[in-house]
């Protein structure tokens, strides 16, 4: 069974700079579709980013492209997300998920879930005017 813990959120002013970690345990499996999702107060949960754990593709919806880098480092266990000139609309609960094998299509925003099995409790990121 995968383990997914979240941590790194907190509170920043606008334009200012996260790191999110997501630390991955119990994986047995060698490549995995690990991604970042959010959901804010009264809305759906989306996706904000993606990688092939067995490649390097990452995938971006235009509203965090040039301003969010996910990243992983195999050595560690552990995938981050990087998150800079933040604004106000990117605050919500940051989730970290995995699925087995490629990452879905990420050209469908529905689509971005699909087979990611192992979801993360969240770790909350506020970003204040």
């Amino acid at each position: 069974q995968v383990q997914l813990v979240e941590s790194g959120g907190g509170s920043v002013q606008a334009g200012g700079s996260l790191r999110l970690s997501c630390s991955v345990s119990g994986s047995t499996y060698s490549s995995y579709c690990m991604g970042w999702f959010r959901q804010a107060p009264g809305k759906e949960r989306e996706g904000v980013a993606a990688i092939y754990t067995g490649g390097s593709s990452a995938y971006y919806p235009d509203s965090v492209k040039g301003r969010f880098t996910i990243s992983q480092d195999n050595a560690k266990n552990t995938m981050y997300l990087q998150m800079d000139s933040l604004k106000p609309e990117d605050t919500a609960m940051y989730y970290c998920a995995a699925g087995r094998g490629h990452c879905p299509d990420w050209t469908d925003p529905r689509a971005r879930f699909y087979g990611m099995d192992y979801w993360g409790e969240g770790t909350l990121v506020t970003i204040s005017s």
